[in-house]
């Protein structure tokens, strides 16, 4: 794996220090003192790194692997070659992460472009518009008036927010969009479209984190909310008067139409898309490029175009597939319009 030069290089460490640092069990004591001076990838691990290992998909990794050390769970320690120490652990990725985070801290939130603590002096911000302490401002961005930003944000470069309320700890990356006009018509009159107001604000809580050309509508007449500690991915585009609660997860290219009221602990895969005043139960989780257009119950698994619950969902796959193949075992159809 390169090293990542863009960010700050971790200390040499021992295996007996790592093996403290992340509560795993160092299977051969003897191999205490040898130095571990970066993490990677297990099929990319060199002698110095340490890797991780969970998951039988990439065993043939494994068995290739020139890593100086694996975290591994005691499922598959023995799969481990002989000439890499063995750090056991219950949960390989997560002990993984816990010593990827105290080592690359300084990546746990994106960093301003130029260094800055503060704002740019080509950030753009309206004299109405609030901001507490410890807000970072990238270049280029711009800030509407009166809008409010909380404490420890981080606003990326080339990101326009008007008419939101931002709460503490929020991170959004370079280039969204929060608070412009939401797609609100009467379609189709003699007139032609007619504009729909759209008066609303955004409000977005404590602890989100908003990918890179992320957009967010504000409202038409009730507000756009996004809850506390949900993270959402790059290219993600949030109607207007759209409700998500509290600590769910939108994969890239999701795409909620406006009026949706989503539960908390909810997790949408990439490219799902929901339509629009449909509400999503507390819990529920849809699988990546799914159209949904009905109410998913509390704790729903649902899945495929149009979704529906997953096992229903997979049942009728195996059917149109088995009736295809009778479809291909029988000749007597050939030649036939």
């Amino acid at each position: 794996m390169a090293q990542p030069i863009f960010f700050k290089q971790p200390p040499s460490s021992t295996l007996a220090e790592l093996a403290a640092l992340t509560g795993a069990v160092l299977v051969d004591p003897a191999r205490g003192g040898q130095v571990i001076r970066g993490l990677a990838s297990v099929d990319e691990a060199g002698p110095m790194h340490l890797a991780f290992f969970d998951n039988l998909r990439y065993a043939d990794q494994l068995k290739a692997t020139k890593a100086g050390a694996c975290l591994v769970s005691p499922r598959f320690e023995a799969q481990v070659p002989a000439h890499v120490a063995v750090l056991r652990a219950g949960q390989p990725f997560r002990a993984f992460v816990k010593l990827s985070r105290e080592w690359h801290a300084d990546a746990l939130r994106p960093q301003s472009w130029f260094d800055n603590d503060g704002i740019a002096p080509s950030a753009i911000i309206d004299p109405s518009a609030h901001l507490e302490d410890g807000v970072i401002v990238d270049p280029l961005a711009v800030i509407g008036a009166d809008v409010k930003i909380g404490r420890d944000c981080n606003v990326g470069a080339r990101t326009a927010i008007q008419f939101a309320l931002i709460g503490n700890n929020v991170l959004i990356h370079p280039a969204c969009s929060i608070g412009q006009d939401g797609f609100g018509f009467i379609f189709f009159g003699p007139e032609g479209h007619i504009k729909v107001p759209q008066t609303g604000r955004v409000l977005i809580q404590n602890n989100v984190e908003i990918g890179s050309g992320t957009t967010i509508d504000r409202g038409s007449l009730r507000d756009t909310v996004i809850g506390e500690g949900t993270k959402i991915d790059n290219q993600v585009q949030i109607g207007h008067n759209v409700t998500i609660g509290r600590h769910c997860l939108l994969a890239g290219q999701v795409g909620l139409a406006g009026s949706l009221t989503i539960g908390d602990n909810v997790a949408l895969g990439a490219k799902v898309g929901i339509n629009n005043h449909l509400k999503i139960g507390d819990g529920a989780q849809v699988t990546a490029m799914s159209g949904v257009k009905d109410d998913i119950p509390p704790n729903g698994r649902w899945g495929g175009f149009f979704a529906k619950p997953t096992k229903q969902w997979f049942k009728e796959i195996i059917a149109v597939e088995r009736l295809a193949q009778r479809g291909t075992a029988d000749p007597k159809g050939e030649g036939r319009e």
